[in-house]
């Protein structure tokens, strides 16, 4: 299975939703290279880059059940690297 790399950016402005959000985060944690978070306390928002490696069509379906969560926003950056994953 073809993979890509990608880089997903969220901005949570609803703390309320974080609970949700990290719940499907850990969904996808199989797929997950690396995670930062940056909690900007004067607008009182969380910014947040997940970097994923997974099918393309996985990657949307994160950035879609991201995106439709309360006060979240959520745009993904592919990058050009793809790779044919071994099947183990």
């Amino acid at each position: 299975m073809e993979t890509r790399v990608a880089v997903m950016s969220i901005i949570v402005e609803n703390s309320d939703t974080v609970e949700k959000l990290n719940l499907i985060l850990h969904t996808y944690g199989e797929y997950i290279v690396g995670r930062m978070g940056i909690p900007y306390r004067k607008k009182n928002i969380n910014i947040i880059s997940v970097a994923v490696d997974a099918p393309q069509d996985t990657i949307s379906a994160l950035a879609g059940k991201i995106g439709k969560l309360p006060g979240v926003s959520v745009k993904t950056a592919f990058s050009n690297v793809s790779k044919q994953e071994d099947k183990a």
